[in-house]
């Protein structure tokens, strides 16, 4: 193995292959970079490097593989699990960035299909869609942000996930820099395709520990013709699954169902946002419907009991949406400590005890919860706002394990990344982490991409 690089050695290497540009070194240039969108968790690296394809991505990876350089490959870097960012450990690594991977394809009107690259962000993605009378099926807040690549290796959901599935389901195919340098690509856009594994869908998820994406073939939707949106007031979980199901039985098609709290709302309207609802609920949830109108989706509404109060707009309803998707700002600015901020999922029968023992928990802690999240799906963002320091850890501790005994996920949407490894086994058993293991040793014999990332 050749002595240990410098960053002028880096610099120089790495600049004739991409530019030296785009050989970030400069502590200024490179700080948002190494830290995650949390703040939580700073790595250490040579250098940011950027390259513009995927012929320069490969090369990239094979100067860095040939000298033990772990690559830590970034999207938007907009996770909240440390997954993005490359380790503290002192280890020579390089941050591998995709934001010049920006390569965006006409829309395939007969296989309903596009081609992105991996740094397509996805609110460019659905400007594309839209424009050719399409849609695309995942969407979330960070949708200005989140990069394709990134959705694709942590298998984004969203406020969507209940009509099209998360972000696994869109991929038909990818292309990816495997750790040696060589090239993967499977782009066919057929709908059955059964030869052998399913390695895009393996990718899918894998949060950069087994090749770097830099491109997919991704499945489009029809856009619904009409929808309506709805935010209703309910006394609980049970009154706000009972919404959504009353929409399904009129025979309309959920696209959205999001459940919030009257403490969420609050935080909200002391910033100046107008309240949804003239009566108070201790629980709202925000429903949109495919096939329907403000009118349709009113009338369905009116039949459901224990309906404190509800407001009905016609798709897009940008005012309603805003109410949900202002939730992460306003409680960043709402406490006084780090945020608690655990993305996780338990069956939909345990949404409301969950949401009974978290904040149990968080007023042990000295804490208050603000949760909300994608009620179709039992993903809750559970936010704890005001922790003392010192009490951080053990609250996400008792979090994590109260999901686990409901059955649930440590882990809906943002993955697994540096933070969550420690409960691992809360999630996986010891036969199935030996086999992800033996997958990313396959795929990554010596180790070097996204090291510490899952795994630990």
């Amino acid at each position: 193995m050749p002595a240990e690089p410098t960053a002028d050695d880096v610099r120089t290497r790495l600049g004739a292959i991409v530019g030296t540009a785009h050989v970030l070194t400069d502590p200024d240039l490179t700080a948002g970079h190494l830290t995650d969108w949390t703040g939580a968790h700073t790595g250490r690296a040579l250098a940011v490097v950027r390259p513009a394809d995927t012929a320069q991505t490969a090369a990239v990876v094979r100067w860095c593989a040939g000298r033990g350089i772990a690559i830590c490959p970034q999207g938007g870097n907009t996770g909240l699990v440390g997954g993005s960012v490359p380790p503290a450990d002192g280890r020579p690594a390089v941050v591998l960035s995709t934001t010049r991977l920006t390569d965006l394809g006409p829309v395939d009107h007969d296989d309903r299909c596009i081609a992105a690259g991996a740094g397509v962000t996805l609110a460019r993605l659905h400007d594309a869609a839209g424009r050719a009378g399409l849609a695309f099926g995942v969407d979330l807040a960070a949708r200005d942000s989140a990069t394709v690549g990134g959705l694709i290796a942590t298998n984004a959901g969203g406020i969507h996930v209940i009509r099209y599935g998360s972000m696994r389901a869109q991929l038909l195919g990818i292309e990816a820099v495997l750790a040696s340098g060589e090239v993967l690509r499977r782009w066919r856009p057929l709908r059955k395709d059964n030869v052998g594994y399913d390695l895009p869908g393996l990718l899918a998820g894998s949060e950069g520990t087994l090749a770097v994406i830099t491109a997919a073939l991704l499945r489009l939707v029809a856009a619904p013709a009409r929808t309506a949106v709805a935010v209703a007031g309910v006394a609980g979980v049970d009154q706000a699954r009972q919404v959504v199901a009353a929409v399904e039985n009129a025979g309309l098609v959920p696209v959205a169902a999001e459940l919030m709290t009257a403490a969420g709302v609050d935080l909200l309207t002391a910033h100046g946002m107008r309240r949804p609802l003239a009566e108070p609920a201790p629980y709202l949830v925000l429903v949109e419907a495919a096939g329907t109108g403000a009118e349709g989706l009113a009338q369905v509404l009116a039949g459901v009991d224990g309906l404190i109060d509800a407001a009905v707009e016609e798709g897009p309803a940008e005012a309603l949406w805003a109410v949900r998707e202002g939730h992460t700002e306003a409680i960043a600015r709402a406490s006084g400590t780090p945020v608690v901020k655990l993305d996780v999922s338990v069956p939909g029968g345990a949404v409301a005890e969950l949401l009974d023992r978290v904040g149990a928990l968080a007023g042990q802690a000295g804490g208050r919860l603000i949760p909300f999240g994608h009620l179709a799906d039992g993903n809750l963002h559970v936010n704890v706002l005001d922790v003392p320091v010192p009490a951080a850890a053990g609250l996400t501790d008792a979090i994590l394990r109260a999901v686990a005994g409901l059955g649930g996920s440590i882990s809906a949407e943002h993955g697994v990344g540096r933070i969550k490894t420690p409960w691992l086994g809360l999630g996986r058993s010891d036969a199935d982490v030996a086999v992800m293991r033996a997958v990313k040793s396959a795929f990554d014999p010596d180790g070097l991409l996204n090291p510490g990332v899952l795994f630990g």
